[in-house]
């Protein structure tokens, strides 16, 4: 018994591609007819699911359903369904394809079925979202899974909608906010227009989008935002235009990491906007015009995309739709009726286009190429448009051959080309082929004749559209590969734009399709052909090509212990490992004798390898119980040519081949024994001077770029080839100064300047005591201000001489937090150094030039308040900026490294360059400025009063004035100022002042500050001498300080300079004599005064003999 195809009510063979409908059993309500054979084919795009809902069910009931029968296939396991018990019930699918078959036998016939069905979208690329217009209240956020890091620069693309009716111009798209709902990041607009907030800052985007002007309408529009902290400026790019709004209050300020993203408003201050978001996006570097306009959908967030996993979206803010710019569809909705008799071979041809799909409808017998012909372009870019379809139809035609009648095959011909004018649809006989057959014998009742019961076969050509480029390609993965090998060969002349498309679609090849040996190494013979291209054409697309060789280093599949494809440009190896018996490996690449391809070697030693990576035993030892049990294979891979490695901001250039190394999918680094990977020279020089070096992909915004570290020069490098010691796996090559651009201390200066600050250091620790002692015994010696101004200086230098003389000690325990720690209090001391410099300033401004009726409450505790509040200030902002991540503001550092990446030192300290240059070399920049001028002012006030003096000669005058100078550039910190000459050929010998007299600034404070000073001699003679050393309480050496200061004390309780330090001259005694007693008639209860004229420039100085 055989199933016809049903007939009397409605054709059953369907195939359903509308996003709903419903269908049903022949004849439906009415029972349906014996002997059924149906089909319905239920089809959806990708990232969507088939779900079946029957509205009514009865269809004969039988054990095992073996008479009538439903059989419903969901992709998994066909079932078969009778009786009435599926009525009510739902089916899902697992794929976007559900089967209905339905048969009948020869009697017992019942209702039938009605079913319905729709397609439910699992992909968000297929979904809007409708902004939450409460806050809080079925929000869309970002999910919690996803963590957002701490971001200086980004670029931000999404699609939205706003409602036409909606006239309010105050709103937001969205908001990121930290645990305490403050505000960081946000993107809307006010009655000023559009704007970007970021970190507090709002930037608004007039430039870019008109005030007056909706940029978002009823319709989808694509809007992205790129954020440069580093420039100050906001790159706004909308409607295929590139706009820069440059916003200074943005320079330096970074979004926080590990904040709440949400769609819309996060309070009920300002509305969220009115309308649908699709497709947002957020990448952590910026994006140029360029690659803006070349973004496609397959480019993913690398923070934030647009698929399910990244968002936590309520039902009810979800709705899917056909038209969506990401989305997965079907080209048409076809409602295709259609048998297996309709033809036997269909073909049809198209020309790949950029405007509508392909929307026209079609009769049956048009259904099955169109079906087909949208089913091989679905997701692709390229719009399809149907020139013309032909039809192959085979016939028969049989005849008795009687009466000697024979009948010629151009009759035939002619007789079907004269009928064209009769044919309905429009049809017309294009070609008529008339092939005889050999003659049959005759039959008195012939069978009827059937075909196999079988879909049509369809032959698709179609057009590889590359710019230029017209190939037609099949729609196999090695066919399309071939293609591109041709369209890459020698004598083709590649663009930019065609290597990027040429990238793209080999990165599509080795994402979705199994790699065999014989793909792979079409793959690479491809990769190879481009490399040698310029430079400039492989720019755009480097990133993306060095990703996908190594996603096929990491896929290809292979037999054996190991493979290899050695082609002109580039060489691939993988060769299988054991992790649980590893004992160390090797790979090398060798030239071929008479031959352009390279020879791959693994575990041998090749003499003449011009490059090789040798692996340690060690090299698997740290990693996770989970990485070790999927460790399988190690793959390598040789570039000939550098192409692809281009970093603008490297001042060195590659003068080596490159290799690249890596175990599986697993990130190896910090090793405790090196990888040694040798590497011979492109370039040869007599003196070279390497610099072993590894392709950082995080480096320019993602594009990638050199960096040394962990990396370092071998001694058994020479002028041919350079050995590298690495602590880590990646893209291996040398860097050389060949222009000598790069200012090198040679080793010898960097050893003799570490030896001078470290003895210099120790010294100034040792001498910053003795002053700080020397205050705290004698409390004589502490009652004046500027004693006290004093203290807190060489508490200051002691603690950060001792800290930086720890630091390399400490760092050498490598914990991260204690280095953490020590890093900020260095930076501490360093700043609380400077402020304290700054406050002997600001002590002697209002000394000498603000003398008169100046009187100032608390003055010592509020120098103590600024002198240590405001450097914890500048640490705290720093803390509360890194939020979490102090590591990547504080941290340990290797410093002093030579020419050869060798040597040098691990140091706690500041790694944020912005945080180094604002607060400590801006900081101190201010500083130094205040200070110099009051230097200036100082040195101005000593000249005119020494100008008027007659008792003293020339030579007394000068010596007087130059130990002025000294001392006051100690106190004021001027010698910190050799930092800012430190440049180009005079950077050599201001390293070396900067050195000596830096580190040894505590000496020269407690020589001109301390022991310089006559009541400090005198308190030392007294208390700590013996013998004629030691100096009698009523000695006449000591009298004339003592009622000078004894009568000062008294009257002016805390006088800014009521200590005249050092000075024993006649023209103070005298002075103070004259002044003193009228002063203290007038103001015998001052307390704090500050008004004393006579206090003389010398008790500022701290005993400088003026």
């Amino acid at each position: 018994m055989f199933f016809l195809p049903a007939h009397g009510c409605y054709d059953c063979r369907i195939v359903l591609t509308d996003p709903s409908g419903v269908f049903t059993s022949p004849c439906f309500p009415s029972d349906y007819p014996n002997s059924q054979a149906c089909k319905w084919i239920i089809r959806a795009p990708h990232g969507f699911i088939i779900q079946l809902t029957f509205i009514d069910f009865d269809i004969e009931e039988a054990p095992g359903c073996i008479y009538d029968s439903l059989t419903l296939d969901n992709g998994e396991s066909p079932m078969n369904l009778c009786g009435i018990t599926a009525k009510g019930l739902s089916y899902n699918s697992t794929g976007n394809e559900m089967i209905v078959s339905f048969k009948s036998d020869f009697s017992i016939q019942k209702k039938g079925f009605n079913a319905s069905y729709v397609r439910i979208a699992v992909s968000l690329r297929n979904q809007k979202v409708t902004i939450p217009q409460v806050p809080d209240v079925d929000a869309v956020s970002v999910a919690e899974t996803v963590s957002v890091p701490e971001l200086s620069q980004f670029t931000l693309c999404f699609e939205a909608t706003k409602g036409s009716n909606d006239d309010n111009d105050d709103w937001k798209v969205f908001s990121y906010t930290d645990a305490l709902s403050k505000e960081f990041f946000s993107f809307g607009k006010t009655t000023k227009g559009h704007f970007l907030s970021i970190s507090g800052t709002q930037c608004v985007l007039e430039n870019a989008l008109p005030r007056n002007a909706e940029f978002f309408t009823g319709t989808f529009q694509q809007l992205c935002v790129i954020g440069d902290s580093f420039s100050g400026s906001i790159g706004v790019y909308a409607k295929s235009t590139y706009h820069i709004v440059y916003c200074p209050g943005v320079f330096g300020k970074v979004i926080p990491g590990n904040g709440r993203l949400v769609l819309g408003s996060n309070s009920n201050e300002v509305s969220s906007l009115n309308g649908d978001i699709y497709n947002f996006r957020l990448w952590n570097f910026t994006m140029n015009a360029q690659t803006l306009a070349n973004l496609s959908c397959d480019v993913k967030g690398n923070i934030v995309d647009w698929e399910n996993e990244f968002w936590s979206i309520p039902t009810s803010a979800l709705k899917a739709e056909n038209n969506l710019s990401c989305g997965e569809y079907a080209s048409p909705n076809l409602f295709c009726l259609f048998s297996p008799h309709t033809c036997a071979l269909c073909w049809t041809y198209c020309i790949p286009q950029q405007s509508v799909l392909l929307t026209s409808h079609y009769s049956s017998d048009q259904c099955i190429p169109v079906f087909q012909l949208n089913r091989t372009f679905q997701n692709w870019n390229y719009t399809v448009y149907v020139v013309n379809i032909s039809f192959g139809v085979l016939a028969l035609l049989v005849y008795n051959a009687t009466n000697n009648i024979n009948l010629e095959e151009e009759d035939i011909r002619q007789k079907l080309i004269s009928n064209n004018g009769t044919m309905e649809g429009g049809y017309k006989i294009h070609t008529v082929d008339v092939d005889p057959v050999e003659k049959c014998l005759a039959e008195e009742n012939p069978p009827n004749y059937f075909w196999p019961d079988t879909r049509p076969t369809t032959d698709i050509h179609y057009f590889l559209f590359l710019l230029h480029f017209t190939r037609t390609l099949t729609e196999n993965a090695a066919d399309i590969a071939n293609q591109l090998l041709n369209l890459t060969g020698e004598g083709q002349q590649l663009t930019s734009d065609k290597v990027n498309d040429v990238v793209q679609k080999l990165k599509k090849i080795v994402n979705n399709e199994e790699i065999d040996e014989s793909l792979g190494s079409t793959v690479v013979t491809i990769f190879s052909n481009i490399l040698t291209s310029s430079d400039s054409v492989l720019a755009a697309s480097s990133s993306e090509a060095l990703k996908t060789i190594d996603a096929l280093a990491l896929k290809i599949q292979f037999t054996g212990p190991s493979m290899s494809i050695s082609t002109r440009n580039l060489a691939l190896g993988v060769s299988s490992i054991n992790s649980t018996s590893f004992r160390g490996g090797s790979f090398s690449v060798s030239p071929q004798n008479n031959a352009s391809d390279f020879q791959i070697d693994f575990d041998k030693d090749q003499t003449n390898a011009i490059a090789s990576v040798v692996l340690p035993p060690s090299l698997l030892k740290n990693l996770s119980q989970d990485e070790f049990e999927v460790i399988s294979r190690a793959q390598f891979t040789f570039f000939n040519k550098n192409g692809l490695f281009q970093d603008a901001e490297s001042p060195a250039d590659l003068t080596s081949y490159v290799v690249a190394c890596s175990i599986g999918n697993i990130t190896i680094q910090d090793l405790q024994d090196y990888v040694k990977v040798t590497i011979k020279h492109t370039k040869i020089q007599e003196d070279p001077k390497p610099t072993c070096v590894f392709w950082d992909m995080s480096k320019n915004g993602g594009s990638g770029g050199w960096n040394p570290e962990g990396c370092q020069v071998d001694t058994e490098s020479n002028e041919n080839e350079t050995v590298c010691l690495c602590n880590h796996l990646t893209h291996f090559g040398v860097l050389m100064d060949l222009q000598r651009t790069v200012t090198q201390i040679d080793p010898q200066n960097t050893k003799v300047l570490t030896f001078i600050t470290y003895i210099g250091c120790g010294i100034s620790a040792v001498f910053s005591a003795a002053t700080l002692l020397t205050y705290i015994a004698f409390e004589k010696l502490r009652r004046d201000y500027p004693s006290k101004i004093l203290m807190n200086l060489s508490t200051a230098l002691l603690f950060l001489n001792l800290i930086f003389l720890l630091d390399g000690w400490i760092a050498s325990f490598d914990i991260d937090g204690l280095c953490i720690a020590v890093a900020a209090l260095l930076h501490f001391f360093l700043l609380a150094t400077f402020t304290w410099m700054g406050l002997e300033a600001v002590h002697m401004y209002i000394a000498l030039v603000k003398v008169f009726n100046t009187y100032i409450r608390r003055y010592i505790l509020k120098f103590c308040i600024i002198g240590w509040g405001l450097p914890a200030l500048v640490i705290a902002i720093v803390f509360a900026s890194a939020n979490t991540n102090a590591s990547h503001v504080y941290g340990k550092q290797l410093y002093g490294k030579d020419a050869n990446g060798q040597g040098g030192d691990d140091f706690c300290w500041i790694k944020n360059e912005v945080v180094f240059y604002v607060t400590c070399a801006g900081y101190f920049g201010i500083m130094f400025l205040m200070n110099f001028a009051m230097f200036i002012v100082v040195m101005v006030q000593i000249c005119g009063r020494n100008g008027k003096r007659t008792n003293r000669s020339l030579k007394e005058e000068i010596l007087r004035n130059l130990r002025s100078v000294v001392s006051l550039t100690f106190l004021l910190g001027m010698t910190w100022g050799f930092a800012f000459f430190a440049w180009g050929p005079l950077t050599l010998p201001f390293l070396y002042l900067f050195s000596i007299f830096n580190s040894l600034q505590g000496l020269f404070i407690f020589v001109f500050h301390c022991a310089m000073k006559e009541n400090v001699q005198k308190q030392w003679r007294r208390h700590l001498c013996c013998g004629r050393f030691r100096l009698a309480d009523n000695s006449d050496w000591s009298k004339t300080a003592t009622n000078i200061i004894k009568k000062s004390s008294d009257n002016l309780g805390k006088s800014l300079s009521s200590s005249s330090i050092g000075s024993n001259s006649t023209y103070l005694t005298s002075k103070s004599k004259s002044t003193t007693n009228t002063y203290c008639k007038r103001n015998s209860h001052t307390g704090d005064s500050l008004s004393y004229e006579g206090t003389l420039l010398s008790a500022v100085f701290h005993g400088q003999h003026l």
